[in-house]
């Protein structure tokens, strides 16, 4: 089953080179990345069962929920991005209450940074949390603290706020952490993995059960989720 959505952000040929230039390097690139109409994944029929497995699991965050979940969401998101604070903000938690909570699904966040420099340094502030077993604190304080995309509020000054005020954070590991990028090659490989895939746009979700793994694009309602989730669960 394949959902397609022709609202969300995407990029071209030039962002692969701003990418990898800026999470290799740094943040160093100032100007924004390109933005066109999203296209659809490539077809996940095209892909070898291993390879794919690699692409969708490795490179990724802690997993949230049961680990022995049958259904798993794997959701491609930049902590920029409209979309996916829209996806946060109106329908993440109905999900954890009515599947994550109740050990029906699991969910698996990887980077996959279209946005901008700051992007990536929130991508990195995320996993220097997770050295801590605070990935999806942070995470959230992420979402929580959205407000646009390319307008500063992901910027480093303000990543090193959230942390400071996160509970139980050790802040001083967290900055160091932040200046040793020991999460390069995650966020990295996660990049590259998306764009093994084809992806051209976030959020971008997957959804994989003992049935097969279906995808779809974009901030879809409440319903669509459950829907795929319903059928993914039936025996």
């Amino acid at each position: 089953m394949m959902y397609t959505s022709s609202i969300a952000m995407g990029v071209g040929i030039t962002t692969v080179v701003i990418v990898t230039v800026y999470l290799a390097l740094g943040s160093v690139v100032d100007e924004p990345a390109p933005q066109v109409e999203i296209s659809t994944p490539r077809d996940i029929g095209e892909i070898d069962s291993q390879t794919m497995t690699a692409l969708l699991f490795e490179n990724a965050s802690p997993v949230l929920g049961d680990e022995s979940a049958p259904v798993t969401l794997i959701e491609f998101g930049d902590y920029q991005c409209h979309f996916c604070n829209v996806f946060f903000q109106q329908t993440k938690s109905a999900i954890l209450k009515d599947y994550v909570q109740t050990g029906k699904v699991k969910i698996i966040f990887k980077d996959y940074n279209i946005i901008g420099p700051d992007s990536v340094d929130a991508s990195y502030g995320a996993h220097c949390a997770g050295d801590q077993d605070m990935f999806w604190k942070y995470h959230n304080a992420l979402y929580s603290n959205w407000d646009g995309e390319n307008t500063g509020w992901a910027s480093y000054p303000n990543l090193k706020s959230i942390a400071d005020e996160m509970p139980g954070l050790d802040f001083e590991e967290w900055t160091l952490c932040m200046q040793e990028r020991p999460h390069a090659q995650r966020i990295l490989g996660s990049n590259a993995d998306a764009r093994a895939l084809g992806l051209t746009g976030t959020p971008t979700f997957f959804i994989t059960s003992p049935g097969g793994i279906s995808s779809m694009t974009g901030a879809k309602p409440y319903d669509v989720f459950a829907d795929v989730f319903d059928s993914a669960l039936v025996p």
